[in-house]
Formats: structure tokens, C-alpha cells, sequence
């Protein structure tokens, strides 16, 4: 069976193409902000201190439910 590459992951984690393209598009922008923050403190250390961390932690757990919840529809 020949399946379509821009869709096989994101019925994996049941999503549409769309809907999979929004939210990695969503993630990616939040990582590129991140990175200027980053980048920021490590210019000037006393800004951002935990931000970026803190937003990466929260981040992995947010991912990490979303692909039990579809693991869990399949």
C-alpha cells in the first residue's frame, strides 16, 4: 500500500495535514523566540534567566500528553 508521506505522521498523532502544519508552525516560531532570548541571556545573563528552561520543560510535557492522548485514540 503506498502511502503519502505528508500525511502518515500527522494521523499518527491524529491530526489533518493542516492541523499538524498550524501547530508545528506555532512550535517552530515559539522556538525561534526562544533562541533570541537565549541569545539574549547569554549577552546580558541577568535576562531571561529561567524563562527559556522553563518554557522548554513545560514544552516536553505538553508533547509528551499529546502523543500518550493519541496513542491512546489508536
Amino acid at each position: 500500500m503506498n502511502k503519502n508521506i505528508f500525511t502518515k505522521h500527522p494521523k499518527e498523532v491524529g491530526e489533518s495535514y493542516l492541523q499538524h502544519f498550524g501547530k508545528a508552525l506555532k512550535f517552530s516560531c515559539l522556538l525561534f523566540s526562544l533562541s533570541l532570548k537565549a541569545l539574549m541571556h547569554a549577552i546580558l545573563p541577568f535576562c531571561y534567566e529561567t524563562t527559556v528552561s522553563d518554557k522548554i520543560k513545560k514544552l516536553s510535557e505538553g508533547m509528551q500528553k499529546r502523543r500518550e492522548e493519541a496513542m491512546n485514540k489508536g
